[in-house]
């Protein structure tokens, strides 16, 4: 096993009263034997679109790390092994290798757009007290995607993707210091991926630097912004382990969402098995929605969309720019198919209204993976209806301060309602929880 760095020299120990981010020694590819990074890199597993962006990404270099976070064969158990040989083969080729000292990784990522950059860092959290409100979910899990990534995990002994998680410091503290004081030297890695970021990393190894970040994040609990499945698979993990190390802590990135806002997208639902035509039928046969069709192009419909007042919905289908806008729900069908006894704005989520009236009273869709799919890119939804001749419904994001409210009091939103972002790279930095095949110097 490869223990992180012992708490008691490099900050406060883990307890009740805050994050307790610990430094590791983190697996990376080495310059020289891969070509541009941004080619081994991937977006998160679950972003990924099937196929196109899975067959991009594992020809843009034969050693993109989508062949440890989605490795491809006909049995499941069969990928997980397949990764796990990778990444042995990988590491005693000496084209991933462990640093030498542990470290606090501080990322930074840079859009084309004047102001886009966001910095945080990269450590191993503790797990050991996730039920007194330090890490907050907010959203339920699919236990069938649990299963598999703790799989994956097994197989390859590693945190091979960080979870995204946000806090709020106010006022600049020694964190922030920290972090800025890294970005003025020079970086680890730095590249630009296709969609136009700047990523650049550094390692934080100095002992009197790693104490002052750890002990002011110490003072702060955290929102997990992305990353849901991938927490629960670390509490499993923990569980199985007894909570010994290293599976007590899960490799995460901690952003200052104060200094740095997230943005928040909606993750859209395609529904295969139900043609859009017998969709609007059956909305229409119960009067559950206003139905209106709308003639404008995406974008202007998006609009239409963002201004609806209460629960809204764009429908479409196998026919090219057909959009329908779902608005003005019957009252008392919510009443009677929305769960009470939850807060108001859990019952008003597009989300909640969605999976209770629509999706289980109305279409009588089951909620198990081959019935709806989840997709993050609006043009890739409508895509896959189209083709499936089945139908797409698109969303609105959910305000963060929604989204925190609901998390403080401890309510659950339904699975895959928010996508916050930007996302960490995949590929940039591994947790490995076992010793590795020693790589060649060169």
């Amino acid at each position: 096993m490869v223990p992180d760095a012992p708490a008691a020299r490099t900050g406060p120990g883990p307890g009740p009263e805050g994050l307790d981010l610990a430094p590791f020694r983190g697996l990376r590819y080495v310059p020289g034997r891969v070509g541009d990074p941004a080619a081994v890199t991937s977006p998160p597993y679950d972003v990924v679109v099937r196929p196109d962006g899975l067959h991009e990404l594992e020809t843009a270099d034969p050693y993109n790390i989508v062949r440890l976070i989605l490795p491809q064969a006909a049995d499941p158990a069969e990928g997980h092994r397949r990764a796990a040989r990778t990444l042995r083969r990988w590491r005693a080729e000496g084209v991933l290798r462990q640093d030498p000292r542990p470290a606090l990784y501080v990322y930074e990522q840079r859009g084309p757009a004047p102001g886009s950059l966001q910095r945080g860092v990269i450590g191993a959290l503790s797990l050991t007290g996730p039920g007194d409100g330090t890490v907050l979910p907010h959203e339920d899990v699919m236990p069938d995607v649990v299963a598999d990534r703790a799989a994956l995990t097994r197989a390859t002994a590693a945190n091979l993707e960080p979870l995204l998680l946000s806090y709020r410091a106010e006022h600049p503290d020694d964190a922030d210091h920290v972090i800025d004081a890294a970005t003025r030297t020079a970086p680890l890695l730095a590249t630009r991926t296709g969609d136009g970021i700047a990523h650049r990393l550094w390692a934080v190894t100095d002992h009197a630097a790693l104490t002052r970040l750890r002990a002011a994040l110490h003072r702060h609990r955290a929102l997990i912004s992305d990353g849901h499945h991938r927490w629960a698979t670390s509490l499993r993990l923990r569980d199985e382990h007894a909570g010994r190390p290293p599976w007590d802590r899960a490799m995460v990135l901690l952003v200052n969402t104060a200094r740095y806002p997230l943005q928040v997208q909606a993750i859209h639902r395609v529904l295969p098995r139900l043609p859009a035509d017998r969709a609007l039928e059956r909305v229409r046969a119960t009067a559950a929605f206003r139905v209106r069709r709308l003639s404008a192009p995406l974008d202007d419909a998006l609009r239409t969309l963002d201004a609806a007042p209460g629960p809204a919905f764009l429908l479409s289908g196998r026919e090219p720019g057909a959009l329908h806008l779902l608005d003005r729900p019957d009252p008392a069908l919510l009443d009677r198919t929305v769960p009470a006894g939850r807060p108001a704005a859990w019952r008003a989520l597009d989300a909640t209204v969605l999976h209770s009236t629509l999706l289980r009273a109305v279409w009588r869709i089951p909620d198990q993976p081959g019935s709806i799919r989840y997709l993050h890119d609006t043009a890739s939804a409508l895509a896959q209806a189209e083709r499936a001749g089945g139908t797409a419904v698109l969303l609105r994001p959910v305000a963060e301060e929604t989204v925190r409210a609901l998390a403080e009091a401890g309510v659950m939103m339904p699975r895959k309602s928010t996508s916050f972002g930007p996302k960490p790279a995949s590929g940039l930095v591994i947790r490995p929880l076992e010793e590795g095949p020693v790589a060649p110097e060169n």
